[in-house]
């Protein structure tokens, strides 16, 4: 293991954060808030202990898989905890656990909160919860190789490690020029967003902070209503885009590359079908409920787009709606967006190859000499994907439900325990009853937000890298 290489990059990435604070503190700046000095404060603790990081190069710059995984979970576990500082110098979330809980669901693009009352936050401070969605959400790493060439062609272990999906490919030879074609995708689809909502109802101000938590599919409102209260069309483009980000974004080079063939690809497919579907079910389960059926399809395909792409978003109280769509909601916040989105969830491939797999072991059941390979878009899927598949649900339903025996020292309904592990797990945010839509993770005990914690950074970093930190043959060298 590569010791003073994990500290390097580990050191560059709590230098980024550092950057990354210019923006609440230039807001701070314009709507002159005192809770600039909060920010500059964390800013001068990043500096110093990012340049001890990056203090003395090491020569061999060499990486391994394991080096990858732990530079993740660890980088991901520093970004939540320096980002944690500037609510609690603020004392806009004076106590630390609630403000870590804060800060890991605003870079793991979950969107739970602690807050009752978001609209007497500092506008800086707003901006930080939204920002760290964005900054989240095609991943700091990702970022970090965008900008500086820290260990050529290892990069791809850190890729690997943060990328959602059961696997991950580059789209040109190079790491870095991949990094940098996702980003540059990430940024032009972040900013038409921010245009759109700026010609409609929203300030710039909003337009920014909800462009930023749209994009990283994270849902830190700036309203106490969340969506609510904007208009019809704010509503409509928040939605599009929602599911414009739940899209692999491999998809977007493809067309651009005039591979439109290859773009529409199963997952696609399959994930369209899935919300198609979904919003026609829960519309008809739900239009009693509306003036009428425009009105509650605006509102169905809202919630749908916010489950499925783990955004979280509500422009109405969908706790309040039939057991049938509640219930297809939750079985939404499982499957999620597809691989290679900044959304969260169990990925569409996921239960695609899952299902693929079930299909192909009832056939040899019945002929039991038939050697039949599982395949997708004319191309077979390797051992390797559909074994890593397979572990990661076994480990994925351990964590679950470890999770929810946990939470359940707490006292709270079924309902609410089981939803807020899928919620944070799944990085979506609002769950069911407590942690609905109009309810919040204030009550739960400090034992259970350590816990979904934990969950949110394990489902944002597809569970592996956190449970390698917990493994001591990982730290042997």
């Amino acid at each position: 293991m590569n010791f003073k290489m994990i500290k390097y990059i580990l050191g560059w990435i709590v230098l980024f954060e550092a950057a990354f604070l210019c923006v609440p503190l230039i807001t701070a700046a314009v709507y002159h808030e005192r809770a600039a000095f909060s920010v500059m404060i964390t800013m001068g603790i990043c500096l110093a202990l990012g340049g001890l990081g990056i203090w003395g190069k090491p020569k061999n710059r060499r990486l391994f898989a394991r080096d990858g995984f732990i530079i993740v979970a660890l980088g991901w576990i520093l970004l939540s905890i320096l980002g944690a500082l500037p609510f609690v110098f603020s004392k806009s979330i004076p106590n630390f656990v609630d403000a870590l809980f804060e800060s890991a669901s605003g870079f793991t693009t979950t969107g739970a909160s602690v807050l009752p009352n978001v609209e007497i936050l500092p506008k800086s401070i707003l901006m930080w919860r939204s920002f760290s969605h964005w900054i989240g959400g095609m991943g700091v790493l990702v970022f970090v190789m965008a900008i500086l060439p820290l260990c050529g062609a290892h990069n791809m272990h850190i890729m690997r490690a943060e990328s959602p999906g059961p696997s991950v490919s580059k789209l040109v030879p190079k790491v870095r020029s991949t990094a940098m074609i996702l980003y540059g995708i990430y940024i032009v689809l972040t900013l038409l967003e921010f245009i759109l909502l700026a010609c409609g109802d929203m300030t710039v101000f909003e337009a920014a902070n909800t462009a930023f938590a749209t994009a990283g599919t994270g849902g830190f409102g700036i309203k106490n209503d969340s969506m609510a209260s904007f208009s019809a069309f704010t509503q409509i483009v928040v939605t599009v885009f929602m599911l414009l980000f739940s899209i692999n974004f491999n998809v977007y080079y493809l067309l651009l590359c005039f591979k439109v063939k290859e773009a529409f690809n199963l997952e696609f497919k399959v994930f369209f079908v899935v919300v198609f579907l979904a919003i026609g079910i829960i519309t008809v389960n739900v239009v009693s409920a509306f003036a009428n059926a425009g009105l509650a399809l605006r509102h169905v395909a809202f919630t749908v787009a916010s489950i499925v792409s783990t955004t979280g978003f509500a422009t109405v109280d969908f706790n309040l709606w039939p057991q049938l769509s509640r219930v297809l909601l939750v079985a939404l916040m499982f499957m999620g967006a597809c691989a290679g989105s900044t959304g969260g969830g169990m990925k569409v491939s996921r239960f695609v190859i899952l299902f693929k797999g079930a299909k192909a072991e009832l056939k040899r059941l019945v002929h039991p000499n038939q050697v039949k390979k599982i395949m997708m878009d004319g191309r077979p899927v390797e051992h390797e994907t559909v074994r890593s598949v397979n572990v990661y649900v076994f480990c994925y339903t351990l964590i679950f439900l470890v999770s929810l025996l946990l939470i359940s020292l707490d006292g709270f309904d079924f309902a609410t325990n089981f939803t807020s592990i899928a919620a944070t797990i799944n990085n979506i945010g609002p769950g069911l009853n407590a942690v609905g839509p109009t309810g919040n993770y204030a009550g739960f005990s400090v034992l259970s937000k350590l816990v979904m914690t934990f969950d949110m950074i394990a489902g944002r970093l597809e569970i592996f890298p956190m449970l390698l930190l917990l493994v001591p043959s990982t730290w042997r060298k």
